[in-house]
Order: structure tokens, then sequence, then C-alpha cells
């Protein structure tokens, strides 16, 4: 069983893992913006759900067939950063609300829970910190239990801190509510976006 001194270093990595920069905290901020805190709840727990089971998978094999077939993680990594390139694109031409809209048809499409829980399969960024943690926090004679542990307490923590990243795009939503300044931020976060990519293309 997991000691009181591993789960609070699990909780440190977890918060330090999700709350800085990175695809889907980028997305997670437009959104925030474009669509609302409340809107965005549904992408929020689907990124801490798709992180969960890929703990999970991580731990029960996946991530050690990957580092003994490296073009199998290459594909995926290609396929992640091809999304996210798509994303980024959508984030770049999204609008902005006119006077008598709530929400423009030509903004960023709204990410629900299931496709937030796939794209996790698919970034970079995730499968590090899973396989990381997986191999950091987890010993060889560790049972389910402990991956279990592991899995929810990173899922659990993952969720209030990329919260955060949405409620702060409501927070700025009104002021971007000026059309021009909404798709300068858009393009902002498109080009961020973009950005995160860089350091994953050298992983």
């Amino acid at each position: 069983m997991m000691d009181v001194q591993t789960l609070f270093a699990v909780m440190s990595f977890a918060m330090v893992t999700s709350i800085t920069p990175g695809p889907n905290n980028m997305m997670l901020l437009a959104s925030g913006v474009n669509h609302g805190f409340r809107a965005s709840l549904p992408h929020v727990v689907g990124i801490s759900s798709g992180l969960m089971i890929l703990f999970l998978a991580a731990g029960l094999g996946l991530g050690a067939l990957l580092a003994q077939w490296p073009q199998l993680y290459l594909a995926l990594k290609g396929l992640g950063v091809a999304y996210m390139v798509f994303l980024a694109w959508q984030l770049w031409h999204a609008g902005a609300p006119s006077a008598n809209q709530a929400a423009p048809q030509s903004a960023a499409r709204l990410m629900g829970f299931w496709g937030a829980a796939a794209f996790q399969w698919v970034n970079p960024k995730a499968w590090l910190i899973a396989i990381g943690a997986v191999a950091g926090f987890l010993s060889p004679a560790a049972d389910g239990v402990d991956l279990l542990v592991l899995a929810l307490v990173c899922g659990l923590v993952n969720a209030p801190c990329v919260s955060l990243w949405a409620w702060a795009g409501s927070r700025l939503s009104q002021a971007l509510a000026e059309p021009k300044r909404r798709r300068v931020f858009n393009a902002l976060m498109a080009l961020l976006l973009l950005a995160s990519i860089w350091p994953m293309l050298n992983t």
C-alpha cells in the first residue's frame, strides 16, 4: 500500500504537471473565453477521466509496450501533433459573438467529455506524465491497489487545477467581448497551442 510520504509526493507531482501550461490548459483557457466556465466543465471532467484511464493503461503495461516499440510511440505522437495542429487551425479561424448571438457559429468547437477524454490518448504530454508517474512512484512489486490509488489521486488533483484555466478564460470573456479582441485572443491561443507542441517533438 502506498505510504503517506509517497502519496504527498504524487499529489505534488499531479498538481505541478496539471497546472502548468500545455495543450489541455491552452484549450480550456480558450474554451472559457468562447463558451464560459459552466459549458467547459465536461471538457474538464473529460481530461481528468481520460488521464486516470491513461495512468491505468500505462501501469498495466501499455507504457512498457510503447517503450519497447518506439515506432508505435512515434505514430501516436504524430497523430497527437496532427490533431493539435487541427485544433489550432480551428482556434485561428474562430470568430466572435455578434450583438444578438450568445455564441458565434464560427467559434472554435466546444469540446465535450468524450472528446477531451479521447484526446489524452493522443496527447504526448499526457503520455509522458503517465509513464513518468508509473515509473517514478510504483515499485516493481506494486499491486493493482497502488496503481488505482495513483490514477485516482492524479485525476482528482488534476480536475481543480485544469478547471482554473477554464475559469480564468471565463473571467476574461467580458474583456474580450469586442469582436476584434476576441479574434486576436483566439489567434494567440492557436499560436500558444502550436508552441506547446515543440517540446514534445524533442522527446
